[in-house]
């Protein structure tokens, strides 16, 4: 029963060559390095190709330790055939091959996150949940089994015949069976001929530094986590949202435009201030309109020091004065005077004391 499992095994992996079973060795090594010029890793970018190339070592290996292992030689003290050098070397060929598969096959992730302007420049944690299809390790991605032989619904030759209509000459298409491969095969029973697995969730938390901006990609190496949380490595392309109150520049100066009550900006009263790390008292001066905090704006560079936060003060008055408001401008405007007349402001009195002669002489050439 076993030497009829092996033969059995060993037609499969002719099959998945394309060659016949008892292939010569010459025959069996180049079909071997005709498949690998078309699906190594390296040369095929396609997603069958990493499976493919398992799959064309596998049968190598399979045809060279039940096919070629009691081929007459000269065997040595322990009674093994001694390997040509032309053997050795496409084993070697066949191990790199398979190493560099092994390493194709370790997936990058590609994820979105959206951060708030505050969690970019100051820096955060956040945990990462989303789910993962692996290749099924039964057909190696393929999603089908090798039987071995000739395909029973087209005799080997990988096509069938379309039925014609009114007399008119059949047409040849795919054989569905073996997909035009003239192989007999079957769907794989584990993954139902997908060829992936059932899919399964993964959870990693990743630190975010300060300073990225919107369109960074950061890079998380699977090698640092568990392979239950993140089998593969992590690639987050950054998202920074627009924000309410701040406009970003791009030497890291925040922008804000800060609406106060007029009279408070009058009065030279204090306000607050919004900024990336929280509320800021300001002291208004009703001579100024723009203010700098330093070291409050965004990192110019990541994880970098922080650039300086500009405020513009908007004044903004009411429309209309109510009667109280109205009679307490009144006062005020009337308190601005001095006992002489002279206006309190020696910038006001030089205007109203220009603007008077002005009249005066205006006067006197019409008369």
């Amino acid at each position: 029963m076993k030497k009829e499992s092996e033969r059995v095994g060993t037609d499969n992996a002719f099959a998945e060559l394309g060659l016949a079973p008892g292939a010569s060795e010459t025959e069996v090594k180049a079909a071997w390095r005709r498949l690998v010029s078309q699906w190594h890793p390296d040369r095929n970018d396609s997603a069958r190709a990493v499976a493919k190339m398992q799959r064309i070592n596998q049968a190598l290996k399979t045809i060279r330790l039940r096919g070629f292992g009691a081929e007459p030689g000269r065997a040595g003290a322990d009674g093994s055939v001694p390997a040509r050098p032309d053997e050795t070397r496409d084993k070697h060929d066949a191990t790199t091959a398979s190493r560099k598969a092994t390493d194709r096959q370790r997936r990058t992730i590609s994820r979105k996150l959206k951060l708030t302007l505050e969690e970019a420049a100051l820096g955060c944690t956040k945990v990462l949940r989303g789910k993962l299809t692996d290749t099924c390790s039964s057909c190696a991605g393929a999603g089908y089994q090798v039987l071995g032989g000739n395909c029973p619904q087209c005799q080997g030759s990988g096509a069938v015949k379309q039925r014609a209509w009114f007399g008119w000459p059949g047409t040849l298409a795919e054989c569905g069976a073996c997909r035009g491969g003239g192989i007999a095969k079957q769907p794989c029973p584990d993954c139902d001929g997908t060829g992936k697995s059932a899919a399964r969730g993964y959870k990693i938390t990743v630190r975010i530094p300060h300073g990225v901006r919107h369109g960074d990609l950061l890079h998380v190496g699977g090698h640092r986590t568990r392979a239950d949380q993140m089998p593969g490595d992590l690639d987050i392309r950054v998202e920074v949202l627009d924000h309410e109150f701040f406009a970003l520049d791009d030497d890291g100066s925040i922008r804000c435009e800060l609406p106060v009550d007029g009279f408070a900006w009058v009065a030279n009263r204090r306000v607050e201030v919004p900024t990336l790390t929280g509320l800021q008292a300001l002291q208004l001066s009703r001579d100024r309109l723009s203010y700098r905090l330093k070291d409050q704006g965004f990192p110019v560079e990541r994880r970098g020091p922080r650039g300086d936060q500009l405020v513009t003060v908007v004044p903004i008055f009411p429309k209309r004065l109510s009667t109280d408001q109205e009679i307490l401008l009144d006062q005020l405007i009337a308190t601005s005077s001095g006992q002489d007349g002279r206006a309190a402001d020696a910038r006001l009195d030089a205007w109203n004391k220009g603007l008077r002669a002005w009249e005066q002489g205006l006067f006197k050439r019409s008369s």
